[in-house]
Formats: C-alpha cells, structure tokens, sequence
C-alpha cells in the first residue's frame, strides 16, 4: 500500500513504479477525500502511459459511499474497492455499503470486505458480547472478538451478494495485531466460507519485529493452505523505501516453496574457520546482483527465478552446499589453500584465486543463466 498522500499524483506515480518494479502485483491506495478522488484517474493514465498496468484498489473509510457516486471516473480508474464495515457509516451502514455495492456493481468491479480489529464494528461486538454474557458457557472476551470479526466480515459479504454481487467478486480480510489472533480468526473463517481471503498482520510494527511477526503470521496459514493475496504490513522508517514490505512478502512464498520471484543465495553464518569476511561480502554482492539483474532476467530468461547460488565460507560445508546447488562457490577458510571452488550442477568446474574473484565468479552466473534459460549471453 502506498504511504503518498494520493492527490500528490507525481509523488504517487513513482512510489506505485516502484512498488511494481519490486514486484508488487497489486496496489492499494487511500481515497480519503475528493482531492485523492480526482487524482485517481490521472494517476492510472500516467502509469499505464510508463507501461505499468498494476491493479489499483482504491481504499474507502468512512466517506467512500459518497466518493464513488461523486466521481464516477476515479470508480471507473480502480480495479477494486476496499470498504470496511466497521466504519462505514454508522447507523446508515448498511444503506452506505449498498451504495458502495452498487457502485461496484456498475462499473464491473470486485470489493474487499476489510474487517480490522482496531475499527470493529461496535454495534455488531456490544451485541455479541451481550449475547455470550448471558450464555450457559461463555465464551472469553477474546473468543467473542474473534466471532465479532468473522462475522462482521461474512454478514457483508452476504448482504452484497443479496444486492446483486457474486460469490467470486467478494474477497475477505479480518486482520490482527497479535500473531495468535490472527492464526486463530483466519482459521475461522476459512472454515465457514470460500470467499477468497487476503492475509495480513495489521499494525506488525518496526524493523525485525515487523518482518518476523508478519512471517510467523502468514506462515502458518500459507502453510495451511490459506490465504490468497497477502500483504506485509510494516513501519517504514523515515526516508526508506516503501518496497520493503514487497520484498518480505516474497521472501515469505519462496521460503515456502509457493512461489519463486528471483533466485535463492544460500550463505553459511561463519564460525572461527571462516575470519576472513570474503565469503560475506561475495554472498552480499551475488544477492544484490541477481535482484538487480531480475529486472531484466524475468522476461528474457524464464524460470531464472528458481536459480540457486551458495556462497560458502570453508571446506566443512561448502563442498556440499556448493554441490546441491546449480552454481555454487567455496571460498578457503583459516589455514585453507587460497583458492575458490566453483561447483555448476554439481560438478567441481572452476577454480579461482586471485583479487579478481567476486568479478570471475559473477561471469560464471552469467554465463550458466544464458547457456540454462536463454539464448544471447548477457553483457556486463
């Protein structure tokens, strides 16, 4: 999701290019007010004008009944619509998520029905919460949250179904904040509907507690075979680029063999063996290089993506880690002979020494990738 205010088009254009370039196959955006609404359709123009055709999902709190009725090309511009039933209108909910519906509904578009914990529809838990207090067994204060959620999520899904919506235009979400609470809530509702469901930990936090909470989150329920789009949701520090979030995102469906977007460097840790910080900064390069590269690798060479390249430290595992992958390469550790052994599937096929070693073994890539998944070798 874009952090750009959305009626500074310029400023939006480059942060959604880069968010592609990274990888980002869909792209959300807030519409808070007209001035992000008029911007909207100029936004698409100017992307699709630099060759970038990515989804955008206009997203719509408390105002977008009123937004979209009001400017029909920002509802035409966007490919889906988020809308968030614990705040979108109050008393009138139902009658501003109807507008919302059929706004959707004549411009073609599918919807995202958004529940998040922060801003749970207050009616819908007081009565859940009224309901289990007086129950024979009730339920904790949690267990009702969790229900509130689901069914927060799975009463609008039906109520835009009844107004004219189908079943495979409707995606849900009910994120969390706690990794537990959103294993559990997305178990539930994975149990009770079909709806395809969009997976992310709200509010993850900054840095390494960011990505590792929203790894542990996303995980399991990948693993559990749930889950259809996912975002990653972190606090950006000031000045950094917003495609951190992509990139973990990734990493997160390549760690689990579901998807693959660019190739996989193993690298030891080190130990005593390894003082020398050669292998360090050769798996720091070769990581960068191949992320670089896959800008223009992914449509000249495909499959590169599934690539593996092990830089390794010393003889104990390198020999091993370097033959398991397609390319890979041990460097001498302490008391080692001074030279490199590169592997290419599996066979012992180069040695190097030398101060030109990083620069001989990236050729190396080079060359396997245009021999493997192409025809035209690559220039440096």
């Amino acid at each position: 999701m874009t952090n750009t205010s959305t009626a500074d088009v310029v400023a939006t254009v480059s942060q959604v290019s880069d968010l592609v370039a990274a990888g980002s196959e869909l792209v959300r955006m807030t519409v808070n007010d007209s001035a992000a609404a008029q911007a909207v359709p100029e936004i698409r123009e100017r992307l699709e004008g630099g060759g970038v055709t990515v989804p955008l999902i206009g997203d719509f709190h408390f105002n977008g009944h009123r937004l979209l009725v009001k400017h029909a090309d920002c509802a035409q511009a966007l490919s889906k619509y988020r809308v968030n039933p614990g705040n979108v209108g109050g008393e009138r909910r139902d009658d501003n998520f109807a507008t919302i519906v059929k706004v959707a509904l004549d411009n073609g578009k599918p919807i995202r029905i958004g529940v998040n914990w922060g801003s749970l529809d207050k009616m819908l838990l007081s009565d859940l919460m009224e309901q289990n207090s007086s129950a024979k067994d009730p339920l904790s204060a949690r267990d009702v949250t969790l229900n509130a959620m689901v069914e927060s999520a799975t009463r609008s899904a039906e109520l835009a179904e009844e107004l004219g919506m189908s079943h495979d235009s409707i995606i849900l979400s009910v994120k969390m904040s706690q990794v537990g609470d959103l294993v559990d809530v997305y178990r539930m509702l994975a149990g009770r509907t079909d709806y395809p469901l969009h997976l992310g930990l709200t509010e993850a936090g900054l840095g390494t507690r960011g990505v590792v909470f929203s790894t542990a989150g996303l995980a399991v329920l990948l693993n559990d075979g749930i889950g259809d789009t996912i975002r990653v949701s972190l606090t950006p520090t000031p000045g950094t680029s917003r495609t951190e979030e992509v990139r973990v995102a990734q990493e997160i469906l390549q760690a689990l063999g579901l998807r693959n977007f660019a190739p996989q460097v193993t690298a030891c840790p080190g130990c005593g063996r390894t003082t020398s910080v050669l292998f360090q900064e050769l798996a720091q390069q070769i990581q960068s290089y191949l992320r670089t590269q896959m800008s223009e690798w992914r449509d000249r060479y495909p499959g590169v993506e599934e690539l593996r390249v092990a830089v390794m430290g010393c003889v104990v595992n390198g020999p091993g880690e370097s033959r398991h992958a397609d390319i890979g390469i041990s460097l001498p550790g302490v008391a080692e002979e001074l030279k490199a052994h590169v592997y290419v599937d599996g066979e012992l096929a180069h040695t190097l020494e030398g101060e030109k070693v990083t620069e001989d073994f990236v050729q190396i890539v080079n060359d396997y990738v245009a021999r493997r998944y192409g025809s035209f070798p690559i220039e440096n």
